[in-house]
């Protein structure tokens, strides 16, 4: 679907310089030219050719062969119903500044990435929880507005295997740019064996002040499957296989993750998480080992 939204990109590119070209070299000969007399009826005329030529028929072609290419490309990315293998639902909800993926046939929560299968189209429905972003994968096709109230639907489909970037194209506030999306496509049985290993998830809390903090703070936002039901930040039941932290401000490995959680506020100023400033630096590496475990 990318490809063929560059397809008419490529196509209109290539008619505008072709009118430009055509438009310039009749400037040129219009100035080089000797000049003429004509009589009223010859400039009438000849005035009546350029008005219905270039004024109705160019534009009209023109118009008529752009949606020729376009109409199919757009039809393409609607959720129309389709003949065999239905179209998996995957749910893509825009917060400042992360993103919440759902899986809703299977009951899988992730955050942050967007795994799908190849050759199988994907009907992505996007929403917003708070200001109006906008789901964009450029490798895969067009971006669709994620606005508060509504759902929007885009289908894609990816062609082959591969990781690919996604990016909130929408200003929606000063962490704008940092809000990337890790998006891979995985053959068939792969993907099925990724969300079958997410599906009956239950981690065990984490135990000593770790789980006291966790239980008092952390959980009350966030959602470990099996030890809290928090809902206003990344559900983190899959944190450890994940490659970044902070919707893609940092690698996700051991010396990323404690960083994240001693200077969060620093890297990504303005999250909805507070500081750990009064957190012992003992208990915050005892909650990272954790975390570190939260796979499935």
């Amino acid at each position: 679907m990318a490809r063929d939204v560059a397809n008419v990109w490529w196509a209109m590119f290539g008619f505008s310089v072709l009118v430009l070209l055509v438009v310039s070299a009749l400037w040129i000969y219009a100035m080089l030219r000797r000049p003429q007399t004509y009589s009223a009826e010859q400039a009438l005329r000849i005035n009546r050719r350029w008005i219905i030529g270039g004024g109705l028929i160019l534009p009209t072609v023109s118009i008529i062969a752009l949606l020729a290419f376009g109409i199919p490309t757009g039809r393409s990315m609607l959720p129309l119903p389709v003949e065999g293998e239905q179209p998996l639902r995957i749910q893509v909800v825009g917060h400042q500044w992360w993103w919440e993926v759902r899986y809703p046939d299977s009951g899988v929560v992730t955050a942050n990435q967007f795994i799908l299968p190849v050759d199988r189209p994907v009907d992505v429905e996007v929403t917003s929880a708070d200001v109006i972003h906008s789901f964009w994968v450029p490798r895969l096709g067009g971006k669709l507005d994620m606005v508060p109230g509504r759902t929007n639907t885009l289908r894609l489909q990816a062609s082959q295997t591969g990781v690919f970037r996604g990016q909130c194209s929408e200003f929606c506030g000063s962490q704008h740019a940092h809000m990337i999306l890790h998006v891979e496509a995985l053959e068939p049985d792969a993907f099925a064996g990724w969300v079958e290993a997410r599906r009956e998830l239950a981690h065990q809390p984490p135990s000593g002040d770790a789980g006291r903090v966790f239980d008092e703070r952390c959980g009350q936002c966030h959602r470990v499957a099996g030890v809290s039901d928090g809902d206003r930040a990344p559900d983190l039941s899959d944190l450890a296989t994940r490659p970044t932290l902070g919707a893609g401000v940092i690698a996700n490995d051991s010396e990323g993750l404690r960083r994240w959680l001693s200077d969060h506020q620093s890297l990504k100023h303005g999250i909805a998480m507070p500081r750990h400033d009064d957190i012992p630096e003992e208990t915050l590496g005892q909650l990272a080992d954790w975390l570190e475990t939260l796979a499935p």
